[in-house]
């Protein structure tokens, strides 16, 4: 990664957590003071605008209040740890990305390692830091796309990226070639959505059809985003309509925010595998990447039906615990 593209990831998470882990409103001051310390007055209110709307295109819900409620002041930012959770879309590197990075992405080493610092710096510099605010980044979704790195750094840096793709039921793949906008997660899918410059127009691709590695070709800079560009909408538009259905599952009362925040009922209190925590029934409604998020729970989830479904996920676990066990 570039160390341009490196500043920015880490100034993105820095922000993310910095509106995160505060219960009030964090003054503008206090932001620059903390993020943008170099930066002139122009430079920061253009750079800071900049993120703001990158955060808000990976999903993170940045509000803006007055940061005394009896006082027209100026206005304060924060995120609400019960309200960031990326619809089906926030990342890996969050879905997102930094988030979708951020709330679904911070699995990945690099920003488990970012997260670490933003943390200790912000408790460095004084600020009152409530970390309960990150359970939100349960290791639930990862990027283990090979490709999503080169995606995500070629958003970041706005460098065009070439790569192979299969189209479902392709005989062989074709070589594409794209300026990427963003990297968004969607119905348990990563995809990156971008300008595909063979054909002069926008689309979606899917990252698990990239077959090989993807390649960074062009100059940093080569290319503006377009004014206006909603990545989330967009990839929702053009990627095919996720395959839905209800899915029953009983989740532990400390877990599962993020299946909590869309589900379509929540029963609580009710009988679980064990009874060391108290646990919740949580009818859900996912396209086909659900088993892949339920298996980020770990132990804090257990899948009652479909059947389909929680053979699915006990079949991969005991996979998991089966090279577990080779490797040892």
């Amino acid at each position: 990664m570039s160390s341009t593209t490196s500043r920015k990831s880490e100034r993105l998470l820095n922000l993310l957590i910095m509106l995160l882990v505060q219960r009030h409103y964090v003054s503008k001051d206090r932001i620059r003071e903390f993020l943008y310390p170099d930066a002139s007055t122009e430079a920061f209110e253009k750079m800071f605008e900049r993120d703001k709307e990158e955060l808000r295109s990976l999903g993170v819900p940045i509000e803006v209040g007055n940061m005394d409620a009896y006082f027209d002041d100026e206005p304060g930012y924060r995120v609400r740890a019960d309200r960031l959770s990326l619809p089906d879309i926030a990342l890996t590197p969050d879905e997102a990305a930094v988030i979708g990075l951020a709330t679904r992405v911070w699995q990945h080493a690099r920003l488990a390692d970012a997260t670490t610092e933003a943390v200790r710096k912000l408790t460095a510099l004084g600020v009152e830091v409530d970390e309960s605010a990150l359970d939100i980044a349960e290791p639930r979704l990862s990027a283990d796309e090979p490709s999503f790195d080169v995606f995500w750094e070629a958003t970041q840096e706005r460098t065009p990226v070439e790569f192979d793709y299969r189209r479902p039921g392709a005989p062989r793949t074709t070589t594409r070639h794209l300026q990427p906008w963003g990297v968004v997660r969607y119905s348990g899918r990563w995809y990156v959505v971008g300008l595909d410059t063979d054909r002069g127009e926008e689309r979606v691709f899917r990252l698990s059809r990239v077959e090989g590695e993807a390649r960074k070709k062009g100059t940093p800079g080569s290319y503006d985003v377009p004014p206006g560009t909603d990545v989330r909408a967009t990839a929702v538009r053009l990627a095919p309509a996720p395959s839905t259905g209800e899915a029953v599952v009983l989740v532990r009362r400390d877990a599962g925010i993020a299946l909590r925040s869309d589900a379509e009922s929540v029963e609580p209190d009710v009988t679980g595998p064990d009874t060391r925590t108290p646990w919740d029934r949580v009818r859900i409604n996912r396209g086909t990447g659900v088993a892949d998020e339920l298996l980020g729970y770990g132990a804090a989830v257990f899948v009652e039906s479909p059947e389909e479904l929680r053979a699915e996920v006990v079949g991969r676990l005991r996979a998991i615990v089966a090279g577990a066990e080779v490797a040892s």
